[in-house]
């Protein structure tokens, strides 16, 4: 454990002095207040209130924001240490190959959660300041919470881009194909054949798993659907009552989201040759 917080502590100390939690911090609080004042706006003509416009806008950005940043943060991870010659050097410490992966991971994911809870909750801060009534703070929390959940998932997948691959330019390239993938063409490509199917084949069992097979998708159906009564205000919502997803589902397939690819990455470094 020792070895764990020593790594992590290395990780965030370096996300400082790269600016790296700064630059996150006031590009996420920077977007949430802007979505906050502007995304507020028509709120009267559409009957709902300011938080769950901005709950819907953030969740939208944060689909979109978070995964890309998740894997800037984690595709040279280690790739990029083995580059630089320095992960020999690491693990001449008395830490493990294990070790390296989760204490890398916890420190890139402190950087994460303090970026996010800092950053949306400055657009939590304003709708105080502007009066905005109390109703519906559960949802807005949840939403913060998940969206560390999303940011986690996307570094664990970022941590196994970094494990399988040694050249960092390869890494980077294919962490962007991941985001595309994920984020862009994996809901066309379900949108595209949820059209021609018609119902025959993509039955609300198998769109159940299709779901839950996208981190992305995940988060959204639970914050766009599954939490705080806003799904009149999205475009899930006719997703959602198809789908029918159990929020404990959604949270656990986030969980196995981070999981899974991050034991992988562990034991692939574990096997790999330095």
């Amino acid at each position: 454990m020792a070895g764990i917080l020593a790594i992590a502590k290395k990780e965030v100390l370096e996300g400082v002095r790269n600016r790296w939690i700064i630059a996150t911090t006031l590009l996420l609080a920077a977007l949430a207040l802007s979505l906050s004042f502007l995304g507020s706006a028509p709120t009267g003509s559409v009957g709902a209130g300011k938080l769950a416009v901005t709950l819907v806008s953030l969740s939208s950005l944060s689909i979109l924001l978070l995964p890309l940043i998740a894997l800037l943060l984690a595709y040279d991870a280690i790739c990029g240490e083995f580059d630089r010659g320095t992960l020999l050097l690491l693990l001449s410490y008395p830490v493990s190959r294990w070790h390296l992966v989760l204490g890398k991971f916890a420190g890139h994911l402190a950087i994460l959660a303090f970026a996010t809870v800092i950053g949306y909750g400055s657009a939590a801060i304003a709708l105080v300041a502007t009066g905005d009534d109390i109703a519906g703070w559960q949802s807005f929390t949840a939403m913060i919470g998940t969206s560390i959940l999303l940011g986690a998932a996307f570094l664990a997948i970022g941590y196994l881009i970094s494990a399988a691959v040694s050249d960092r330019g390869a890494a980077g390239g294919l962490a962007i194909g991941v985001w595309l993938l994920f984020v862009l063409i994996y809901d066309m490509a379900l949108l595209g054949l949820l059209v021609v199917d018609k119902g025959r084949i993509i039955t609300a069992p198998v769109l159940n798993g299709l779901l839950l097979l996208n981190p992305a998708d995940a988060y959204r159906v639970l914050n766009l659907s599954g939490l705080g009564g806003v799904s009149q205000f999205t475009g899930m919502a006719g997703v959602s009552q198809d789908a029918a997803l159990p929020v404990g589902g959604l949270i656990a397939a986030l969980l196995a989201w981070i999981t899974l690819p991050l034991v992988a990455a562990g034991l692939v470094l574990r096997r790999k040759q330095i």
